[in-house]
């Protein structure tokens, strides 16, 4: 089986890359409004891409009528942001707060989720995030006109307690269990891992 992208309607090539490309780190970001109401939406075309500077990127589509996601509008405002991490205790609160909310509606509050005040920015970051990363907007990219490649630049870090090794520098995978996406409403676990020896290289 074989496509040429260009063949494909956008919907047809979204199922396409997001059936194979799998699994997804899910970026849960929170943003404020005007009024002070904090969002938070997932989104799974995400991933961080640089050490020096940290940075992300995540992309945000228009809504199906066309308007703006709460999100876009609001880093656009600000240009602050988190990126929270998600795992399998936070996941159904996750999966639950990419529905179509209005602005006056905070997902945090509609759905019970804590909030941490952050370190650098106003932004707050979800409190039992196993990981949050506060972010100032490093650029943004419009792709089409119709969705928004966002990078961030992370400039603090939050990281729960009990997961990490600080004299290893490295996480306690046995404690830390998080979250793909896979594709539609699909998610997977991540705890069925596998080691391998270093590679050697060619001799």
């Amino acid at each position: 089986m074989q496509y040429a992208p260009s063949e494909l309607k956008p919907r047809e090539r979204y199922k396409v890359l997001t059936s194979f490309v799998l699994p997804r780190p899910i970026a849960w970001v929170t943003t404020i409004g005007p009024t002070g109401v904090v969002n938070a939406a997932p989104f799974s075309f995400f991933n961080v891409f640089c050490e020096d500077p940290p940075l992300c990127m995540f992309a945000a589509n228009l809504r199906p009528d066309g308007r703006v996601k709460d999100t876009v509008i609001n880093i656009r405002r600000t240009a602050e942001f988190v990126v929270n991490m998600t795992d399998e205790p936070l996941a159904k609160a996750m999966h639950e707060s990419s529905g179509d909310f209005p602005p006056d509606i905070g997902e945090p509050d509609y759905l019970d989720l804590k909030l941490a005040p952050s370190t650098k920015i106003a932004v707050p970051r979800l409190a039992d995030a196993p990981f949050a990363m506060e972010c100032k907007t490093w650029k943004e990219i419009d792709v089409n006109g119709d969705r928004l490649l966002v990078m961030g630049e992370g400039i603090h870090f939050h990281i729960r307690d009990e997961l990490w090794d600080h004299a290893a520098m490295r996480v306690h995978m046995e404690r830390y269990h998080p979250i793909g996406r896979m594709f539609a409403d699909r998610y997977c676990r991540t705890d069925d891992r596998v080691v391998f020896p270093p590679a050697e290289g060619a001799k």
